[in-house]
């Protein structure tokens, strides 16, 4: 029996060579774009690939098929384009990871918004079968998964996006029996898809309205600590929508950019995850590790602890030989990175050792902390990662910790009850001195737990804005 092909075969058929060949170079463009994003060094490169790459794709997309009105979609490219250079220009780096996650929510969206757009005209798609009534059958499983998958990327990014911005508590808000539901909706979305073959309009728009519902029941229950791998992992939600599109358009440029984009966050997730000893399998599947309480202001104390100024400070420093530097959060919020590069440069120059420690999840999302010294100009070959440079700060005479928290603090090895427990940390208290800048001793680190380093007898605590702090320092080491 002869079988009706199906639309991707169709327009594939259909493409001109160039086009053809045009979509595999935009492909490579995207892949070389993956490499150059990989390592801060060649980060710059890696996006002028991934924007020429989706020049030719777009480009080669409106050539080769039929619109109803090019001015429209000018105008549409026009305003989204000036929007992201308005952007870009404006937004400042501790604002970069709600960002990141509000641009996920729109990809998730867009995906929702072609999918319902093909389910309620077919026919302008190339999507029926040969009897002309109903959707080619193969087509509605990749139309359901696209939209169910996008529906969730938007609603899950946008409960992301509230947390990041702090119009959410970055604790983990657990219902009742979250489990149960969150497994009861994911089999009622994969059933409905499954028998979706029927074109039943109201098993269509149960799809969209219960992935909406899971996406905002996963993120709800995830706490700060793991808010680097709910970004990851909702950019590879994002790509996976795309490549489902793909396949319902037949165009081979989404299909090849959304399972790049799907594989590499998904990758990076499990990395995220790995750093920071988390089940990835318990993260992506809505806080199934976190416990209620886990989370939250942690409670006050009146231990003693130690007072230094930038003067004390700058005598310590003048004073060491090796100088370990670890940024976190509350540097990007101070914008303290260019001064941070400066007083290393003036200790560089009085012959002392100066390196910079990161954790992979310091900060709001991967590799943060790296793009912001990146940004202040500080020289790559001086910034390590965690697992590289743990084992110097036994030697080193002074830990300079700078708004970070979380990823310093020794109760993720010692106590089994904190919700930071098994992550790997960057061991500070193991130098010398520890010289931590914080804003005030009442705050705590983004997972609502206290550090014990701060009441050390090696740590001194300098409090204050990290920006002015640093400025004072670097101003006591010219004296």
């Amino acid at each position: 029996m002869e079988q009706t092909a199906t639309p991707a075969v169709e327009h594939l058929s259909a493409a001109p060579t160039w086009a053809m060949l045009a979509y595999l170079v935009a492909g490579v463009f995207f892949i070389l774009a993956l490499r150059g994003l990989s390592s801060p060094e060649t980060s710059r490169a890696g996006n002028r690939f991934g924007m020429a790459g989706m020049l030719i794709a777009v480009v080669t997309t409106l050539v080769t098929h039929s619109l109803a009105n090019i001015a429209e979609i000018a105008i549409a490219i026009a305003i989204g384009g000036a929007f992201g250079l308005v952007v870009a220009r404006k937004i400042a780096m501790t604002a970069m990871p709600q960002l990141v996650a509000g641009f996920h929510s729109l990809v998730g969206m867009a995906a929702v918004l072609v999918g319902i757009a093909a389910f309620l005209n077919p026919d302008a798609f190339g999507i029926v079968a040969a009897d002309g009534f109903e959707i080619l059958k193969a087509t509605r499983i990749e139309l359901g998964l696209g939209v169910a998958i996008g529906a969730i990327t938007f609603s899950g990014s946008v409960i992301a996006f509230l947390k990041l911005n702090g119009n959410m508590s970055g604790a983990p808000i657990l219902l009742p029996a979250r489990h149960i539901i969150n497994l009861g909706t994911i089999a009622a979305i994969l059933i409905l898809v499954a028998i979706f073959s029927r074109a039943d309009p109201m098993l269509f728009w149960a799809i969209i309205g219960l992935s909406f519902a899971i996406g905002f029941l996963l993120i709800i229950p995830i706490g700060g600590a793991d808010m680097p791998v709910v970004v990851s992992m909702l950019n590879s939600y994002s790509g996976w929508a795309a490549a489902a599109m793909g396949f319902t358009l037949g165009n081979t440029a989404m299909v090849i950019t959304g399972a790049l984009v799907g594989s590499s966050g998904a990758i990076l997730s499990y990395i995220m995850c790995k750093a920071m000893n988390r089940s990835f399998i318990s993260v992506i599947a809505g806080g199934f590790g976190a416990e209620s309480g886990a989370s939250g202001p942690a409670a006050a104390t009146d231990r003693p602890w130690k007072r230094g100024s930038a003067d004390d400070a700058a005598f310590i420093l003048k004073n060491a030989e090796k100088i370990i530097i670890v940024p976190g959060y509350g540097m990007a919020v101070s914008q303290a990175q260019h001064t941070l590069r400066e007083m290393g440069d003036v200790l560089k120059k009085e012959g002392v050792e100066v390196k910079y420690a990161i954790h992979p999840v310091a900060g709001r999302m991967p590799g943060h902390m790296n793009v912001l010294l990146a940004e202040a100009n500080v020289p790559y070959d001086e910034v390590f990662e965690l697992e590289d440079i743990n084992s110097e700060f036994a030697q080193a005479d002074v830990a300079f910790v700078i708004g970070a928290n979380d990823v310093t603090n020794p109760s993720a090895q010692t106590d089994k009850s904190s919700p930071i427990y098994g992550m790997p940390v960057l061991e500070v208290w193991k130098a010398k001195t520890v010289l931590f800048v914080k804003r005030s001793m009442g705050g705590v680190g983004y997972a609502g737990v206290d550090n014990d380093v701060f009441y050390m007898d090696n740590t001194m605590m300098l409090l204050g804005d990290a920006k002015k702090m640093t400025d004072e320092i670097v101003k006591g080491l010219a004296d």
